[in-house]
Formats: structure tokens, C-alpha cells, sequence
């Protein structure tokens, strides 16, 4: 087999593991993994900015909005006027958003954090720069992307 043939077939499963693991995370809590990561970052301090949350998880403004507006409906957040400027809006975790972040298994297959955690800090890093390398040359480097692991429609 080529290295070309065999990175892209150890492209493709990794993009097959994303994809079962985040079906797995969706069955399990009923929001998706952008949901998830949402909800995880409000929860550090119960309320945030659209702005704030959009440039903690690295997706756009619009995206985020989105993904509040679905949140919104099924009583996961609730905005709210902000306290420090009435103009503005926050987001704010509920009861319920915080039992689905709480009961909510990791974002990553366990066993994938374990033995990464398991590698010299040497090996660590050499993984992340070669996968960022692969980002850079498939031109995926200039995306907008929030450090999840889902698959599916692009969102612009």
C-alpha cells in the first residue's frame, strides 16, 4: 500500500471513530457534540456573552446563536438581560443544562485520553504537530473549528 493509500485509510477511520462516538454522545445526553462543548463552557461560570462563548470554543458568532437557539428550546440555557449592561444579553446554564453536562461522558473515547495521557510529553507533541501539519497541507487549517470531534454538515 502507497503512504498516501495508507494515510488516507487512517484518515478515514479516525473520521469513522469520530463519527460513532459522537452518535454515541448524542444518544446518551440528546444534544450534540457542539451542544455539549456549549453547555460544558457555561458551566465554568453559569452565565457568558454569545461573543465570550463563540471565542472560547473557537466557532463563529453565528454558529453559536444557533446552537443557544436549540439549547434554548429544550430548557438546556435561557437568556438573560446582563447584569453589568442591560443592552446586552447572556447566556445562562440551567438546572437542567448543568445535570447534562454533569451526566455527560467525555467528549473524547475514554480510552483514546487514557493512552494519550500514557505518552511522554515528547510523543504528545509530535502527534499534535503532525496532525496540524495534515491540517495545513489539506488546506483545513483556515476552518473555523472548535475542539470537538464530530462529523457531518459543514456549517460556514
Amino acid at each position: 500500500m502507497s503512504n498516501s493509500n495508507a494515510l488516507l485509510v487512517a484518515l478515514r477511520q479516525i473520521n469513522r471513530a469520530i463519527d460513532l462516538h459522537s452518535k454515541k454522545l448524542e444518544k446518551d445526553t440528546g444534544q450534540t457534540t457542539p451542544q455539549l462543548l456549549l453547555l460544558k463552557e457555561l458551566e465554568k461560570d453559569g452565565r457568558a456573552k454569545p461573543s465570550v462563548i463563540a471565542k472560547s470554543v473557537h466557532l463563529s458568532h453565528a454558529t453559536v446563536t444557533s446552537i443557544v437557539d436549540r439549547l434554548e428550546k429544550s430548557e438546556m440555557v435561557t437568556r438573560e438581560k446582563s447584569e453589568d449592561d442591560k443592552r446586552s444579553v447572556d447566556i445562562v446554564l440551567t438546572e437542567k443544562g448543568r445535570d447534562c453536562v454533569e451526566n455527560a461522558p467525555e467528549m473524547l473515547q475514554e480510552d483514546f485520553l487514557i493512552s494519550l495521557s500514557k505518552l511522554e510529553p515528547w510523543e504528545q507533541n509530535l502527534l499534535i504537530s503532525s496532525v496540524q501539519r495534515i491540517a495545513v497541507m489539506m488546506d483545513a487549517n483556515r476552518l473555523d473549528s472548535a475542539p470537538i470531534l464530530e462529523v457531518g454538515e459543514i456549517q460556514p
